[in-house]
């Protein structure tokens, strides 16, 4: 559960606007705008970001001192469903402007925080909440094998 900036470091020094190949984000195509925005340097960056651990979260702060009240609330969202801090990264947007942007273009979801579960955007902190309070989030990460393993 540490903050994984220095891992997106390449996004920093980029230089945007270019054409990239349409691609499908989850279930919706990402508006032209956000095609075009996005470097493939910053695409490849947070591709592997994403893929670094099969519980990601975009946030601003970190677990341990989130910077704002929807990221603490997923960080407590995450622990009280027991995810296992063994399969979980934590990236700083807040280390980091072209993630900051990056992520919102990639996923085309407007705020932050982010949760990726092996590899797909499942939402924001409003979409956590509401799957945490209806029992999806449990069966969801239990699906994905994602949960401290109870003796």
């Amino acid at each position: 559960m540490f903050s994984r900036a220095a891992f997106l470091s390449p996004c920093r020094s980029l230089s945007r606007p270019q054409p990239l190949p349409l691609r499908l984000c989850g279930s919706r195509l990402p508006s032209t705008f956000h095609i075009r925005l996005l470097s493939s340097e910053t695409r490849s960056a947070i591709d592997q970001a994403i893929a670094s651990a099969p519980v990601v979260l975009f946030m601003k702060g970190t677990p341990e001192t989130p910077q704002c009240g929807f990221s603490r609330a997923s960080i407590q969202i995450l622990g009280l469903q027991g995810v296992d801090p063994k399969k979980f990264v934590a990236f700083n947007v807040l280390e980091d402007p072209e993630l900051r942007q990056g992520i919102k273009e990639y996923s085309d979801w407007p705020t932050i925080p982010q949760l990726y579960l092996e590899k797909e955007f499942v939402g924001g902190c409003d979409i956590l909440m509401s799957m945490h309070q209806n029992g999806e989030l449990a069966k969801l990460l239990e699906e994905k094998s994602v949960l401290v393993a109870t003796d």
